[in-house]
């Protein structure tokens, strides 16, 4: 392969694929170079500015105001810890985590598949949230809200969902996704703009960054029911899990660097020891995370002040089938025409978000396909796993409206309520497995010299046992020990279908 594309060339007599060397951009000394190597980490930037930054962040900047900025300071530093050393694990290794947890004590591939069964829950639930999201949108923009018992937005939501999985099967989203860069990074120009007009509290900003604060709601929001009956803990901790992204949008992440060929990320066969390896090639994966989480904080900062100065003093949230729909009080300052593009630019940020998990799940199900040993085709790989997340989905969607219609005069769940649970797995405690089992991938595999600093031996260590404490809270006051049941039922099913597996 050319090495101008940071491709690898030939195989040593070892087995091994000997890397390229470093682009230009790592070795030049203008710091400006290295922006060319910003590539995989805006993919995932780009997953959770969707529902992490229109949706969440602006709810907890009406709730919590200033003072949830610190917490989310140190959520994203913790993800980035966690998604710098898993990136840099397989530039200089080529072994993806979930090749590497084979090798952990117990039945062969306990983890992994693991993770696959709740994967197969999981990634539908998410799936299902982005759709209803926009179908929030739709049915606010159409006047159809209060339609089937106040569940039409789920009606929406599958008729955003039906063509998107086709979508999905033919891929042909990059005009698409071309067009909602450029719609939203006006937004997003417009919003700073504003931010400026409506005079934040510079100091509250800067007191909220970096001095922690304890979560307690306002007295008005007894008025939103579905948001009092939930703890401050809860409502915050569901933050994490989409701030930034969750754990199998990082292990996508992860594997997305073999495309990229940086290092030994594309080697078919591991080196048993990187000693003709550049040590340059880390700092690609280090530039590439830098800035992703660089530009995550920057448009977490805008929406929460925005959610703090307009929507809190009017006691709103969003939440429910409003969603969406109050942001566009963001924009409206500046220009009042420029709602128009905000829906535009809310609409094809939240498809792209919908698109982008669809695309994740391909990708999670060939890794594990390929530590399993597993042979298929990519090709039926993708297709099975677009199927699983689409029709899944649907299926929820399905339900909810069924059970609006036949419920008369009961409460739909609403989004959030059905993404919960979920997501205390895949963006709380899933990151928390991740970060712990990264210094044990470390010290099994690298030699000495190539293993992490203690600083950063340290810092996977205790963002771990945050992203534990705070999914097992999480968990507790969800549902008490059902959840916890779930959970260990879960992994003794991963550990039987491990033993199964091997006897096959």
């Amino acid at each position: 392969m050319n090495p101008e594309n940071g491709g690898l060339k030939e195989l040593e007599p070892s087995g091994a694929s000997v890397p390229s060397s470093p682009p230009e951009a790592l070795i030049a000394k203008n710091p400006l170079r290295w922006l060319t190597v910003f590539g995989p980490g805006a993919i995932i930037a780009s997953l959770t500015i969707g529902a992490g930054e229109l949706i969440f962040s602006s709810r907890a900047g009406a709730l919590f105001g200033l003072n949830v900025l610190w917490f989310f300071l140190l959520v994203l530093a913790c993800k980035w810890v966690l998604v710098f050393t898993t990136a840099r694990h397989i530039v200089i290794t080529g072994e993806h985590p979930f090749a590497a947890w084979m090798n952990l004590p117990g039945p062969r591939g306990w983890l992994p598949l693991t993770f696959f069964l709740l994967a197969v829950v999981c990634f539908p639930i998410w799936v299902c949230f982005h759709a209803g999201t926009l179908g929030t949108l739709l049915a606010w923009l159409s006047g159809t809200s209060g339609a089937l018992n106040g569940s039409a937005h789920f009606l929406w939501g599958i008729a955003i969902l039906l063509p998107v999985m086709l979508l999905s099967l033919k891929g042909g989203y990059a005009i698409l996704e071309k067009a909602q860069l450029v719609i939203l990074l006006l937004m997003l120009g417009c919003i700073v703009v504003v931010l400026f007009i409506i005079h934040p509290d510079w100091l509250g900003i800067l007191n909220g960054l970096f001095v922690p604060h304890r979560f307690y709601y306002p007295d008005w929001v007894s008025t939103y029911p579905e948001v009092a009956q939930r703890s401050p803990w809860l409502e915050s901790i569901t933050y994490v899990g989409v701030l930034g992204g969750s754990s199998y949008d990082y292990l996508a992440y992860v594997s997305y660097l073999r495309d990229k060929g940086w290092g030994r990320a594309q080697a078919t066969t591991p080196a048993e020891e990187p000693s003709a390896f550049d040590r340059r090639w880390i700092r690609a994966p280090l530039i590439d995370c830098t800035l992703s989480f660089a530009a995550v904080l920057v448009f977490t900062l805008v929406f929460v002040v925005c959610g703090q100065v307009l929507l809190g003093p009017e006691h709103k949230i969003p939440s429910g089938t409003n969603l969406l729909n109050l942001q566009a009080a963001f924009i409206t300052p500046l220009f009042p025409a420029l709602r128009h593009l905000y829906f535009v630019g809310a609409f094809l940020t939240i498809f792209g978000t919908l698109y982008g998990t669809i695309e994740v799940a391909p990708t999670i199900l060939r890794e594990i396909a390929e530590a399993l040993g597993l042979k298929s085709s990519p090709r039926k790989i993708r297709k099975a796993a677009i199927l699983w997340v689409s029709l899944g989905a649907l299926a929820v969607l399905l339900w909810s409206i069924f059970y609006s219609i036949s419920n008369s005069g009961k409460t739909v769940p609403g989004l959030i309520a059905i993404l919960t649970p979920a997501n205390l797995f895949t963006g709380v405690l899933g990151c928390g497995i991740v970060c712990l089992l990264s210094p044990w991938m470390d010290l099994r595999r690298n030699s000495k010299s190539w293993r992490m600093g203690k600083i950063l031996f340290g810092a996977n260590l205790a963002t771990g046992a945050i992203f534990m404490v705070l999914g097992f809270y999480g968990y507790w006051e969800h549902s008490r020990w059902i959840s916890f049941g779930v959970l260990v039922m879960t992994l003794c099913i991963g550990m039987v279908a491990a033993v199964f597996f091997r006897a096959r």
